[in-house]
């Protein structure tokens, strides 16, 4: 029995008739447990690797496996799977006309079918752990930046998801709240979630990952432990990236 949760094999996201390849036959491994960061320039298919998990992308080609089952067979039902993976995306996508609890309690009573008073108290629990059990009744417009990404954190947890998928979840926030979100992600981490997180913050891929991945032009070009990645990068577009970032 493999401890991989996710298994790609050969992933290609062509347009324009092959004319652009976003992605370019992605291999990956994700196990129970890890930190996966990827990072790369601006047009290097991360952000599409990581919708495609849970085929907000539909690839052109290549099978991706969740929990042994491959969810790129049509006869899947994905619905049932996505609700195994959290996402967070760069945009908060609260309901505005919601107040917080009900954005959070709406998906676990229409799909896992709890009972409101379950789901209220499951809701409130998470939101005391970010420390927004007090803004439970507001509304998102009386946010901030870094309360409706924390808010958008926890309510993918209230789906009990075993993968958490981060769309760079930080690169709309202004710079004083990145490192509450960052926080919410850190102790999800030490707590043995499994994420995959698309990310410019090389600070959290140094401290918090257990494995980065770097991607240019569709692919994957470099992977390596946080430490050998950024000490010891070998590929010379990997050198010049970090160069840049660093």
């Amino acid at each position: 029995m493999s401890d991989n949760i996710i298994e790609v094999r050969g992933l290609k996201k062509h347009y324009l008739g092959g004319q652009v390849k976003a992605l370019d036959g992605i291999d990956a491994d994700i196990k129970k447990g890890e930190v996966v960061v990827i990072i790369g320039p601006s047009g290097s298919g991360k952000s599409t690797f990581l919708r495609s998990l849970n085929l907000l992308e539909m690839p052109t080609d290549g099978t991706i496996n969740f929990n042994g089952v491959n969810i790129t067979d049509k006869k899947v039902n994905i619905n049932l799977h996505r609700q195994k993976m959290g996402m967070v995306f760069q945009h908060f996508n609260l309901f505005n006309n919601m107040n917080i609890i009900k954005n959070m309690t709406i998906a676990p009573t229409q799909l896992l079918k709890k009972n409101k008073d379950e789901a209220n108290e499951k809701a409130l629990a998470l939101l005391r752990r970010v420390g927004l059990e007090d803004r439970a009744e507001a509304y998102p417009s009386q946010l901030s930046g870094g309360q409706k990404q924390r808010v958008a954190i926890v309510r993918a947890l209230c789906m009990e998801p075993e993968v958490m998928l981060f769309d760079e979840p930080t690169s709309a926030l202004d710079p004083e709240m990145v490192g509450e979100v960052l926080d919410v992600m850190k102790d999800l981490a030490r707590e043995g979630m499994t994420m995959v997180v698309v990310t410019h913050e090389m600070g959290f891929a140094r401290e918090v990952a257990t494995r980065v991945i770097f991607m240019d032009g569709g692919k994957i070009i470099e992977e390596n432990t946080p430490n050998e990645f950024f000490e010891n990068p070998q590929n010379p577009r990997l050198k010049d990236f970090l160069s840049k970032v660093l």
